[in-house]
């Protein structure tokens, strides 16, 4: 018994020495997408980042984020969780200016972009989405004065244009739905009966089914999220555990179908709460999505 005990520990810390290890392991994934509208369209490369839970002075991870752009992306994508830590915001706008430089880019909040991260028992996923636990409140609307004096696209429930090397994208930005800021009420869905954009983009932090089906019902091709973390921790052969909402655990990270209509991508992000700085069999990621035509014999999926 005493040398399986002791077996048991000595895995258990493996498993956490790797975790801490492969939690600044990042890596940059490539994803072709046929979702635009028809075979003649122009095919768009989009940088999708989230979940940075950026600190201050985290060098390591800007300096991955900056290279990412080598890849020369026509449109750059951040799904929320920007913020780790109350002093990041001066470091999230630097960094996040010099992205968007040049380029259009578009973001979306999350939780973590308006309350500080809080310690809470990491067992508590396993039982369901975690309630939100406020904690000290960010200032926000720097963060977000910041990126839109950089010529980012900041949406709260908002739906916009924009423009890009492969035409006018229709573009519907929703707040985070983890902590009931969504509010599609707000939003002119009236517009997807109008003339058919090469793509209809939907950007979103947390990928709540009934906020995919919006997107789905709406004609949307392709919907970007992150918040899942990938399931932070996965169990190889297995997968994610979990996603902290209602995603199923088979969709916690990169491409699937969302209902034979429509295209979900989730990130699994590129940080953690600086009270869980671990990732098992999940690194890090940030994507660069080369989005091409359907093909010509499909409408959908």
């Amino acid at each position: 018994m005493k040398r399986l005990l002791n077996a048991t520990a000595t895995v258990a810390v493996a498993g956490v020495t790797w975790g801490v290890i492969e939690h600044r392991w990042f890596v940059l994934r490539h994803q072709t997408v046929p979702a635009m509208g028809g075979p003649d369209a122009t095919a768009l490369r989009i940088l999708h980042l989230s979940d940075l839970h950026l600190g201050p002075g985290d060098r390591r991870m800007a300096g991955f984020v900056r290279r990412t752009l080598a890849h020369g992306p026509d449109l750059v994508v951040l799904t929320g969780d920007i913020l780790g830590h109350p002093d990041a915001i001066d470091d999230a706008v630097a960094l996040l200016t010099a992205i968007g430089d040049g380029r259009p880019a578009v973001a979306v909040l999350g939780s973590n972009d308006r309350y500080g991260p809080v310690l809470r028992n990491p067992l508590q996923y396993l039982w369901g989405p975690t309630r939100h636990h406020r904690g000290v409140r960010l200032d926000t609307e720097r963060l977000v004065a910041g990126l839109k004096e950089a010529g980012w696209h900041v949406l709260r429930n908002e739906r916009v244009t924009i423009e890009t090397a492969a035409g006018s994208l229709d573009v519907v930005g929703l707040d985070d739905p983890h902590i009931g800021a969504d509010s599609p009420e707000q939003v002119d869905w009236s517009q997807s009966a109008g003339p058919r954009a090469p793509l209809r983009l939907g950007v979103v932090h947390s990928p709540y089914l009934d906020v995919l089906g919006l997107f789905a019902d709406q004609g949307f091709d392709l919907t970007l999220a992150g918040h899942t973390h990938g399931g932070q921790v996965r169990v190889p052969g297995i997968g994610a555990l979990v996603t902290n909402c209602d995603l199923p655990t088979r969709m916690a990270r990169g491409l699937s179908a969302f209902d034979d209509e429509m295209w979900l991508h989730v990130s699994a992000g590129l940080g953690t709460s600086r009270f869980a700085p671990v990732r098992f069999a999940c690194r890090p990621e940030a994507s660069i999505l080369d989005v091409v035509p359907r093909p010509a014999a499909t409408s959908a999926l």
